[in-house]
């Protein structure tokens, strides 16, 4: 379907009994066909009301421990997308539901002001897009990811942001006065600089070229502003490591990062099936080197594997990023956010 990254639902792993509507392709007259096979699906929101919005983990492997996620689902489709696999717990299909029936959490703000109140809080980098991406096109009617960066800002609490959206330039402002206090650091995922490749991978992303300009405008705006190039896939944008990051550093680009394609749960079989569908003559060697990199599987769940891998390809991944980092100047310092400016919520008050 045009502008979706993949074709179809897949069951998932709490699926119960289903009837799909499908075409056995009998009939290939295109004005025959039902409406509903014409033209991709249309986006549907569900607001609701979280009942909580800092997630916390203990992963060794992401440089976080706090995370907020103003939606549910990615309109961007990337068919990559370690998140999909998540939209099964709402007994939906990671497949197609999961970048067409998206979950917008309308209190998100107000439950962060609630937390910041807590007399027992204390601060830590809260990342907002750790899962799906925030500033993915719903953004723009919503403004959850917008009044978030308000709340940030008014309490004077650091922030980590993660996206591939040009649409975070809309908040420079906002930006700006929290990168004023050493409040904030955005990174930008860009997978490839191929357009072709990044229509499939990512039908509803800004382009790769158009990411690198968002680095050079967060840059020259004073906002700290790293590359984060993934996933690396094997056979398909792996040769564009050090392209990717060396043209992030000549924007302005301080930090950059870097993840081997996780295929969790079932990721694998659509990223199987997108293969099939793009890249027949790839598929088995793509799924060779992941395999090769997984020590024998699709996907490692372990800490310390499951980002970057194992193996001839995966050493040779890492060794690749960090002599292009050493080369691009990247990675030589890092100042941790402010975390001594934070206003609790009650304290305001005692400043009038």
């Amino acid at each position: 379907m045009a502008g979706r990254g993949t074709l179809h639902n897949l069951d998932h792993r709490f699926s119960g009994p289903r009837i799909e509507v499908v075409d056995d392709g009998w009939q290939q007259d295109a004005d025959w066909a039902p409406e509903f096979m014409k033209s991709a699906p249309q986006s549907q929101v569900r607001e609701i009301q979280a009942r909580s919005i800092i997630s916390h983990n203990q992963s060794p492997d992401v440089p976080f421990s706090r995370s907020i996620n103003p939606y549910q689902g990615c309109e961007h489709g990337c068919i990559y997308c370690y998140a999909r696999p998540s939209h099964a717990y709402l007994e939906l299909s990671p497949g197609l539901d999961f970048e067409t029936k998206l979950f917008a959490k309308l209190n998100a703000a107000h439950l962060l002001r609630q937390a910041f109140s807590k007399p027992g809080y204390q601060p830590q980098t809260i990342v907002i897009g750790a899962n799906t991406d925030p500033y993915q096109p719903i953004e723009q009617q919503y403004r959850l990811t917008r009044a978030l960066l308000e709340v940030m800002l008014a309490h004077k609490h650091p922030v980590g942001i993660i996206t591939k959206s040009a649409m975070v330039l809309r908040d420079l402002e906002l930006l700006q006065a929290l990168a004023s206090e050493d409040l904030c650091h955005v990174m930008v995922s860009v997978t490839t600089l191929d357009e072709d490749l990044r229509r499939k991978l990512e039908p509803r992303a800004s382009t790769g070229q158009g990411r690198l300009a968002v680095i050079g405008k967060l840059a020259r705006a004073g906002i700290p502003v790293g590359v984060l190039a993934a996933p690396m896939i094997p056979r398909l944008n792996g040769s564009e490591l050090e392209q990717i990051i060396s043209a992030a550093a000549a924007q302005g680009a301080n930090q950059a990062g870097y993840i081997l394609l996780r295929l969790p749960h079932e990721l694998t079989q659509l990223f199987d099936d997108w293969l099939t569908l793009h890249y027949p003559d790839k598929r088995q060697a793509v799924l060779n080197q992941l395999k090769a990199s997984r020590k024998g599987r699709l996907n490692s769940p372990a800490f310390g594997d499951r980002m970057r891998g194992s193996g001839q390809f995966a050493e040779l991944l890492a060794q690749r990023f960090r002599l292009i980092c050493k080369r691009s100047g990247l990675n030589s310092a890092h100042t941790p956010l402010n975390l001594h400016a934070f206003i609790r919520p009650h304290q305001q008050f005692e400043l009038f």
